[in-house]
């Protein structure tokens, strides 16, 4: 469902639900994570880790903006629409097997598992952030455990 007094092609829209990914039927966290994966692998493939670094602390600059206008234009305080969190956070757990391709279903199931548990500080920021910031901060830290989980995983395979 589009925001309300906001139309679907509107940058704030198209960003906010990553391109209409966050609008396919249940699940919109899992469908953007997904969204997320082959953008995550083209970035990897041009620039490698530093570059999907960079360009997931870019959608998390740009997902402040975004998530906040779609979220007033629903009249809600966290859509679920709004995937360009899952996004960011995806790109984010990504970084450490930014070029291990056949880690990236560790990376997508590590981030949802942490996105979804929300482990502290996650939860606090859930519960307390107000607007764009807590809309985007949560996932970020679900990207940084699952990130985590991936150098481990990464690290003691020889990847």
């Amino acid at each position: 469902m589009a925001a309300s007094g906001l139309s679907p092609f509107h940058p704030a829209a198209l960003l906010a639900t990553w391109f209409g990914s966050g609008l396919l039927p249940k699940a919109p966290g899992t469908w953007g994570s997904l969204a997320a994966l082959p953008c995550a692998a083209l970035i990897a493939w041009i620039g490698g880790h530093w570059m999907l670094l960079a360009a997931s602390l870019a959608v998390f600059l740009v997902g402040l903006w975004a998530s906040q206008r779609y979220a007033v234009a629903c009249g809600k305080a966290d859509p679920g629409a709004v995937v360009i969190d899952e996004v960011a956070g995806q790109w984010l757990a990504l970084v450490p097997v930014a070029l291990e391709w056949t880690l990236y279903p560790l990376a997508f199931a590590a981030f949802r598992f942490f996105d979804i548990v929300k482990v502290w500080p996650a939860n606090w920021m859930d519960r307390n952030l107000k607007g764009g910031v807590g809309i985007m901060a949560d996932d970020m830290v679900a990207g940084l455990y699952a990130a985590a989980l991936c150098y481990g995983a990464a690290a003691t395979l020889g990847a």
